[in-house]
């Protein structure tokens, strides 16, 4: 159940006009919410699921069409295997315990990034959910795995470069939106918020092309703690800022 403050945070946000169509989140925080605890590693990742699940019904409530949530990075295949091993079984277990409730609150799962590098029983259960939800409409959540933004553009360069040299687009023609379209989010608009949690201060190769004018939002709480209240509080943020995209003020 959501907190009194949460409820409030919400309660102004329906006031005070258009929330941001997409919100974009770097989940930074759970390995020193671990080690506050003098816990391993994994049981930060485990307890960050809660966070997950807090967020989508979060967003679901407050009328986002995109969530876009920074699971796993390509740098993040440098750890340890026994994390990355622990990682990819966390993808599985909340897949398994959260697809039934996904389907229902009408959310379509997207997972954007280089899939191939999957264990087969992660990428079969991402599979699974993918394909099960692909029909809904009410929220697009994008979970981005193995994913690196520069290796995302360097993905759109060759394929705009084959096409180009098979004769399917001539490269006079070539702007931003041919670009755009070659890349893992075509169909969705770019995000309007970026949120990070845990104070860092980096974007950390997440959705180079995509942020060029998100507004960034930094918030202190760690991962695992971080609640819907948390993500009302960055949206009601967003409100009161003034978008000019390089424009000035009226």
């Amino acid at each position: 159940m959501q907190s009194t403050n949460a409820a409030e945070l919400l309660a102004q946000i329906r006031v005070h006009g258009a929330v941001p169509r997409h919100v974009a989140i770097i989940m930074d925080g759970n390995g020193r919410w671990a080690r506050e605890r003098r816990m391993p590693r994994p049981f930060g990742h485990r307890s960050g699921m809660r966070a997950v699940r807090e967020v989508v019904e979060g967003a679901v409530e407050v009328g986002l069409e995109v969530l876009s949530l920074f699971a796993f990075s390509q740098e993040n295949w440098q750890r340890p295997t026994t994390e990355i091993d622990a990682l990819m079984s966390l993808l599985q277990e909340y897949i398994a315990r959260e697809s039934d409730e996904l389907h229902a609150r009408g959310v379509r799962v997207r997972a954007l990034g280089a899939l191939d590098r999957l264990t087969p029983a992660a990428a079969a259960a991402v599979n699974r959910v993918v394909t099960r939800t692909a029909a809904n409409t009410r929220l697009t959540f994008n979970l981005f795995i193995s994913y690196s933004g520069r290796a995302e553009l360097v993905r759109a360069a060759r394929l705009l470069a084959e096409d180009a040299a098979a004769g399917r687009v001539d490269p006079a023609a070539i702007d931003e939106s041919t670009f755009a379209a070659r890349l893992y989010t075509d169909g969705c608009p770019d995000p309007d918020l970026l949120i990070r949690t845990s104070g860092e201060q980096r974007v950390s190769n997440f959705l180079l092309w995509q942020m060029a004018y998100s507004e960034l939002f930094l918030s202190p709480v760690l991962w695992p703690d971080f609640t819907r209240g948390d993500l009302y509080a960055a949206i009601r943020d967003y409100q009161l800022r003034e978008r000019r995209f390089g424009r000035v003020s009226a």
